[in-house]
């Protein structure tokens, strides 16, 4: 049975002063946003990192992913296939579904890691800003056990981050769109988002406005 009903309980959650959300599409520049705001101080929840940790070989998630997709889903070394993955997951007319299928699995054990992220960060610094850097917030506003005081996107023109992903991460135009096309549109993410960072503006305008946001962070959490 595909599902992670034993980890789809309710989680304790940390007492955080100033928790942001920080999401973007994908080929936006979330990335250098998020190094900027480690840099100056952040607390860092990286979902893509947490997203690797909980399928690791030997991981509860990856049993389950196995046990959803079949022995297709490994590579020979027993590592996740990730390149058959998202042929099955972002392709296909049954995409949505078996996407969801992944998201059911995969979810719910990264928020019990962020859950646990944020209890260390706080038990350093009581006034921490935590960012969790999550590319997917749109799609799971609803059903993520967090709520945040602020929530900040990055974006930039469709077709300037279909250039990014085929100049620096080697994808076909089509394969570009059809992350795109997967996400969540511009107009979901503005919709829950009250920051925007342009980045197409110049590394100088985008850290005086990163600058500046955690500057009247910092004053919340005081």
């Amino acid at each position: 049975m595909c599902m992670a009903s034993a980890h789809a309980k309710r989680i304790t959650m940390a007492v955080v002063v100033i928790r942001i959300g920080l999401t973007g599409g994908i080929a936006a520049g979330k990335s250098t946003v998020s190094a900027r705001l480690r840099e100056l101080g952040a607390v860092l929840v990286d979902y893509d990192l947490l997203a690797r940790q909980v399928v690791e070989p030997g991981s509860i998630g990856l049993q389950r992913i196995v046990e959803c997709f079949g022995s297709d889903a490994l590579t020979d070394r027993g590592e996740l296939n990730r390149a058959w993955m998202a042929e099955h997951v972002f392709s296909g007319a049954d995409a949505e579904r078996k996407r969801k299928m992944l998201d059911g699995i995969e979810h719910p054990l990264i928020y019990e890691l962020a859950v646990q992220l944020e209890h260390e960060a706080v038990e350093v610094d009581c006034q921490a800003v935590v960012v969790h850097d999550i590319p997917l917030l749109a799609e799971v506003i609803d059903s993520i056990p967090f709520e945040f005081d602020h929530i900040v996107t990055v974006e930039a023109p469709e077709q300037v981050r279909v250039s990014r992903m085929m100049s620096t991460r080697g994808m076909s135009e089509s394969q570009a769109w059809n992350r795109v096309n997967h996400q969540s549109s511009v107009e979901q993410r503005l919709a829950i988002a009250d920051e925007i960072i342009d980045s197409t503006q110049s590394l100088e305008q985008m850290f005086e406005h990163i600058d500046m946001l955690m500057k009247q962070w910092r004053t919340e959490a005081r």
